[in-house]
């Protein structure tokens, strides 16, 4: 792993695992490198993160809380939700998470590509 790309992993975990302890106690469901280019395989790497909180308290207010504090960061918000779940999509310079709110909550997320 690069420098940059252990820089950006570190930093996107400290988020995905700061934002899932609003909810709960959290499993990592993936983390490591990501071929991002499947044209040119080996030039650039991600990193993805993401875990799993099954029994969240509250979900829904959760992540309405954890919006504005998001932003002052620096993340943008998408709402992509649908009647049966509640989706909210987070980005800035390059990397991206999601939160997945349906029943348990999930989030997963990538750093921005970087060479490899």
């Amino acid at each position: 792993m690069t420098p940059e790309l252990r820089r950006l992993a570190t930093e996107l975990t400290t988020v995905i695992d700061d934002v899932a302890a609003a909810f709960g106690a959290a499993d990592p469901t993936v983390s490591g490198e990501l071929d991002c280019d499947p044209t040119h395989p080996g030039h650039l790497l991600c990193w993805q993160y993401g875990v799993r909180v099954d029994d969240p308290a509250s979900p829904s207010t959760r992540l309405a809380s954890l919006v504005p504090a998001l932003h002052r960061d620096g993340w943008e918000s998408h709402d992509r939700s649908t009647p049966r779940e509640q989706i909210t999509r987070f980005t800035r310079d390059g990397a991206d998470f999601t939160i997945h709110v349906a029943g348990a909550v999930t989030i997963i997320g990538s750093t921005r590509p970087v060479p490899a």
